[in-house]
This record gives structure tokens, C-alpha cells and sequence, in this order.
């Protein structure tokens, strides 16, 4: 039995970190839809922003198979979006005189500990429909302060994984060495 050359495991939707992405999007979409006017072009760029974010976590991970340099890179491209995403929802706050949650208040704490133990995006969004664009935009701050904190350990775990098994031309060449000889 050979050893495989390109790894097909790549069940990105058992990921925590494309889990969070997911309820962020979903989250983000009813925002904007609730909050910003469509014709303002804050509505498409945070829409696209959070898909990006889910986007490049598929592609990342699907990429890893051939490239850990790659699945790196689309990653850090996933963390990079959503880091834009979470100045818009700290602007959206700002500008409206609207309130940040601090990091110390018993708000966050509570939507940490929801965010580690729910990762179901229609019930954040049936919890969105009853709340001010105030609440919603602090839930979805924690939440992307939490996927970046998953997003960095995923980059750790991948870079692991490339010095544990090396990068598939590595493998390539390794598998035409055994069969060179066996003969």
C-alpha cells in the first residue's frame, strides 16, 4: 500500500473557524439587510467581506491537499477579511454613537461563552431578529474576534502538518523513489 501523494481530507464544514464564518456571513447579511441602506456601497462591501472570509476557508482547505504555502495564504487572505469586517461594524458603531461592548463587560463575556457553545447560524440570526443594530453589530464583533483567535490556530496546525509530512513534491519524490526500489 502506498502512501497518498495528495491528502483528500478536506472537510472544511467540520471546522470551527468555517463554522464561526458562517454564522458571521449569515449574521452580517441580516445586518446589513435590517441596517444599511442596499444603495450604499458599506452594505455590498460587508456582505462581501464576511463571504470572503467563508470563501477563502473552503478554498484554503481544499488547497491544502497540493500546497500548504497555499492553504497559508488563503487563510491569512480569510483572517484579512474579516479583519475589515470588524472595522466596519466598529465604524457602523462609532459614527452612529453607538456603544462598544468593552472587552471586560459581562456582554462579551456572555456572547464569548455563546460563541464557544453555539454553532448554529440560524439561531444566532432568530436571536438577531428581536435586537438593536447596537447588539448585533457587538455580537458579531465577538464573534470575529473569535474566529480570528481559531483562524491564527489553523495557520499553526497547517504549518505543523507541513513539517510533519513536507509538501507534496516532497511526497512525490519519495513515492518514485519506492517504486525505484522495488524495482
Amino acid at each position: 500500500m502506498h502512501a497518498r501523494i495528495v491528502n483528500s481530507n478536506s472537510n472544511y464544514t467540520e471546522l470551527l473557524c468555517y463554522k464561526k464564518a458562517v454564522v458571521i456571513y449569515d449574521l452580517t447579511h441580516h445586518f446589513c439587510a435590517r441596517f444599511i441602506d442596499t444603495h450604499d456601497r458599506t452594505f455590498d462591501q460587508m456582505i462581501q467581506a464576511a463571504r470572503s472570509g467563508k470563501q477563502n476557508i473552503v478554498e484554503g482547505t481544499v488547497d491544502k491537499a497540493t500546497s500548504y504555502e497555499m492553504a497559508i495564504k488563503l487563510i491569512n487572505v480569510a483572517r484579512g477579511s474579516l479583519k475589515e469586517l470588524l472595522e466596519d461594524f466598529k465604524d457602523y458603531l462609532r459614527v452612529r454613537g453607538l456603544k462598544l461592548w468593552p472587552l471586560d463587560s459581562r456582554e462579551v463575556e456572555a456572547m464569548r461563552k455563546l460563541g464557544v457553545e453555539q454553532s448554529d447560524p440560524v439561531y444566532y440570526v432568530k436571536l438577531a431578529e428581536s435586537r438593536s443594530a447596537e447588539v448585533i453589530a457587538n455580537m458579531v464583533i465577538v464573534l470575529l474576534y473569535q474566529a480570528d483567535t481559531l483562524l491564527m490556530r489553523y495557520i499553526a496546525s497547517i504549518e505543523d502538518e507541513f513539517r510533519i509530512n513536507g509538501g507534496v513534491k516532497e511526497r512525490m519524490y519519495a513515492a518514485r523513489v519506492e517504486v525505484r526500489q522495488r524495482g
